[in-house]
């Protein structure tokens, strides 16, 4: 069996089908670097090990990029119903344009703007209220990269909004070294899927290689339940930030903590 027929085994699951080829190859090759002696049983599709395989990857998938993804979206939905179709953007609706407005008083209103593992937020664009902007967008979903093309090649021809979206892996750190120079950074709602399992190393890794002084982290205040947490400031970026020399300031809304994070 040969990888593309594999990647295709492990994406017939709905909540999979989103995610970009290259990002469930990456998984499978770090599952097999972990169970060297399953790569004997690839060509074996009957196997116990092959149905072992694709059970380790896809529960791989799940616990990184699982979160905060939408269905597959209906065509021809405007920016805002596309919006509250997913369940960060939507829950964000009410304070978006008050959240756009607490950031750029700090950092300064942006002209140019990276957003990884930025999922439908893009589509946000209006809230901020800026005159001109080159905006980057990055996320593993095939499936949203391609809306939010769709939405920035609408944009009016003598528009001072552009934009951009690509698949990336927010993981790969080498790749996040390469991207474009920003005046700041949205990294919402993704570092704790960055760093499940593995302390809080990998978003430090990450922070220190995006090419943006001003970084803007966000975290969820409420449980996948619901229910409020009772402690929704997340101390390990702030002793991050004293040990780095980073400064920070933070804001919170009904469902969520904003850090505004000042690299030096």
């Amino acid at each position: 069996m040969t990888a593309t027929q594999l990647i295709a085994a492990i994406k017939k699951k709905k909540e999979l089908q989103g995610i970009d080829d290259a990002v469930v190859e990456r998984e499978l090759q770090n599952v097999l670097t972990q169970h060297p002696s399953w790569n004997d049983d690839l060509s074996k599709p009957r196997s116990a090990i092959y149905a072992l395989i694709l059970k380790a990857v896809r529960a791989s998938l799940r616990r990184k990029y699982g979160l905060f993804r939408t269905e597959l979206l209906p065509p021809d939905l405007s920016p805002q119903e596309l919006l509250s179709r997913h369940s960060s953007t939507k829950e964000r609706l009410p304070f978006y344009q008050a959240m756009y407005q607490s950031i750029f008083n700090i950092t300064g209103k942006p002209a140019t703007i990276l957003d990884l593992g930025c999922g439908l937020n893009p589509l946000s664009l209006p809230f901020m209220e800026l005159k001109k902007v080159n905006y980057f967008a990055y996320d593993i979903s095939k499936s949203e990269v391609d809306v939010l093309n769709k939405f920035f090649n609408s944009l009016p021809k003598n528009s001072l909004w552009k934009g951009k979206a690509q698949i990336l892996d927010i993981t790969d750190v080498e790749k996040v070294l390469g991207l474009p120079i920003a005046d700041i950074c949205f990294l919402f709602k993704v570092t704790d899927i960055v760093d499940r399992g593995h302390g809080h190393k990998r978003s430090e890794e990450l922070m220190k290689a995006i090419p943006s002084h001003w970084v803007i982290v966000s975290f969820p205040t409420h449980t996948m339940s619901g229910k409020p947490m009772t402690a929704p400031r997340r101390k390990w970026m702030e002793w991050m930030c004293a040990r780095l020399g980073w400064s920070y300031a933070t804001f919170e809304f009904e469902n969520e903590i904003v850090y505004v994070v000042r690299k030096s």
